[in-house]
């Protein structure tokens, strides 16, 4: 995985009042979650806030970072776990990450790469898919950049599961029922069998032998 550094103020602080002035001043809210809990066996957070400038590309990017986390000198490891934005303006309103513990496994959302040329788009179909990112569960050193499934046995009306994919050291948390991906027809291919199959079946009515008449 690829890695991000990221450098951060701690927030005085917090509140609704205190996050409008950051992000008028230019920043991004932010909160990183520990793995460390208190005494009431809540997780131990740090707010903090981040240049929107210095964030920005980590937030738009298809790619997924592990990112390098320094706090007025204090330093950890981290994964971007959810954005905030306006419902109305879409600006980024607040940015969650979790911290990463060395040996701890992590839940994190990876892209998925489709590869091939499947057979059933080669026959007149069409590929379909449901997914651009699948839950996943690993150590932060082991998750892939990408997903990649690969389509080229899939004919059409066939369809791949989560309950079909495997990859090495990582956990899929999806379902094994969700669907990832499939080739179904088209009017085309439809027409054709149509075609085909009246070619190739029982005589049209118009040719069949004529009914004996009654007497």
């Amino acid at each position: 995985m690829k890695e991000f550094n990221l450098k951060g103020t701690k927030r005085t602080e917090i509140g609704k009042k205190a996050s409008r002035l950051a992000r008028k001043n230019g920043n991004i809210p932010c909160v990183i979650y520990g793995s460390k809990k208190d005494a009431e066996g809540k997780t131990i957070a740090t707010d903090f806030e981040v240049a929107f400038n210095d964030i920005r590309k980590l937030i738009y990017t298809p790619d997924i970072y592990l990112v390098n986390i320094d706090i007025d000198g204090e330093k950890c490891q981290a994964v971007m776990r959810e954005i905030q934005f306006h419902p109305v303006k879409d600006n980024v309103l607040h940015v969650d990450f979790y911290q990463v513990t060395p040996g701890q496994p992590i839940r994190m959302n990876v892209p998925v790469k489709f590869e091939g040329h499947a057979k059933g788009v080669r026959a007149g179909g069409v590929l379909y898919t449901s997914v651009r990112y699948l839950p996943v569960k690993a150590l932060a050193e082991q998750i892939p950049e990408r997903l990649t499934i690969d389509v080229t046995d899939l004919e059409i009306g066939k369809s791949l599961k989560v309950g079909d994919l495997k990859f090495d050291n990582v956990e899929l948390l999806s379902r094994p029922d969700s669907l990832i991906c499939g080739v179904r027809t088209t009017r085309a291919v439809d027409a054709s069998t149509t075609e085909e199959g009246a070619a190739e079946g029982e005589a049209p009515a118009a040719e069949a032998a004529p009914a004996e008449e009654s007497k």
